[in-house]
Formats: structure tokens, C-alpha cells, sequence
């Protein structure tokens, strides 16, 4: 085989990993998939709700503000996503039941369920918790500055850091995987 034969080959198998490793060659890999997403009205939650919608789930978010599902629904459906809500404060049973019949009334059931519902952002012992912290802001440059410092890829996560691992979990591309620990912390030690 001759240089310029060689080389288009090689452009050729190049363009196929790069686009079979961005998720080019497939589409939708959640289609028909329906999920259910708690506290996904902002954060976290919102950015794994908009990529499951976006991997063509049907996804039900949810908030314990009827105002923040509003806003999060329309967002999401003005960006041509699947995407309805409901109220729920997972601390309540009823409500945590409204959310799953929810789910099932308008799409016939639940493949994926996403419980996303937390309320601590500290970082540290529980003893050093201050009132503020309890009250969640994340406001002092100084710690971030020093939590920045210990991680390897020197920045704070975003919300979008952890939807696409949620996604791949939830999709076929996962199906053998199980009973495995997945740490999104940017290199930050970890043990369970």
C-alpha cells in the first residue's frame, strides 16, 4: 500500500474512534427511556435531568416549589426536551408518591430513577460545621481556594461534571457494569 492509501486509512479509522468516543455514531442512547430525577430544578439535579433529556429520555423533575418546577420545565421543554414535573419534597411520603404516579400516568412507568436530593455542600469534619453551613452558602474564596489546592485538576466541579457519568450509568453502553464505585470529585482522595 502506497503513502496517500495508507494515510487515508489511517485519517479514516481516526475519524471513527473520534466520533464512536464523542457519541456521534449514536443517537439518543435513553430513548424511550423515562426518568425520574429528585431536587433537578437547579444544580446538580437540573444538569442531569437536561442531559437525560438530551440522551432522549422522558424525564419527570422535580422540587419541593411548585415556582422552581415551573421555571426548570419550561427551560428544559423550550430547549426541545422531554420534560414535565411535579412538587416533591422527598421527606414526605405522599409527595414522593404523587412523583412516582407522576411518572407513571404519563409514560406508563419508571426506568431510571436518579435521587438526587441532598443538603450539605461542606467539606470537612461535622464538628466544624458552622450555623451558616447548615443554612447551605458556599460563598468563602479562602476555603474554595485551599479545596482547589488538594484537587488534581485544580478547579471546583460544575453541575455538568456529573450528568454525563449519570447518563452513561442509565444507558446500554453500562449494561455490564455492576456494583462498582464511581468517584466524580476531580482526583479529591476518596474512600468508602
Amino acid at each position: 500500500m502506497h503513502k496517500a492509501g495508507l494515510l487515508d486509512l489511517c485519517v479514516r479509522a481516526w475519524n471513527s474512534v473520534r466520533m464512536a468516543s464523542s457519541g456521534m455514531t449514536r443517537r439518543d442512547p435513553l430513548a424511550n427511556k423515562v426518568a425520574l430525577v429528585t431536587a433537578s430544578t437547579d444544580g446538580i439535579g437540573f444538569a442531569i435531568a437536561r442531559r437525560l433529556a438530551q440522551d432522549g429520555a422522558h424525564v419527570v423533575v422535580s422540587s419541593r416549589k411548585q415556582q422552581n418546577v415551573d421555571q426548570a420545565v419550561a427551560t428544559l421543554q423550550g430547549e426541545g426536551l422531554s420534560v414535565t414535573g411535579t412538587v416533591c419534597h422527598v421527606g414526605k411520603a405522599e409527595d414522593r408518591e404523587r412523583l412516582v404516579a407522576t411518572a407513571v400516568k404519563l409514560h406508563g412507568g419508571i426506568d431510571i430513577l436518579v435521587s438526587n436530593a441532598a443538603v450539605n455542600p461542606f467539606f470537612g469534619s461535622l464538628m466544624d460545621m458552622t450555623e451558616e453551613v447548615w443554612d447551605k452558602l458556599w460563598m468563602d474564596k479562602e476555603k474554595e481556594e485551599r479545596m482547589k489546592e488538594t484537587l488534581q485538576i485544580r478547579r471546583l466541579g460544575e453541575p455538568e461534571d456529573c450528568a454525563g457519568i449519570v447518563s452513561f450509568l442509565c444507558s446500554e453502553d453500562a449494561s455490564y457494569i455492576t456494583g462498582e464505585t464511581v468517584v466524580v470529585g476531580g482526583g479529591t482522595p476518596s474512600r468508602l
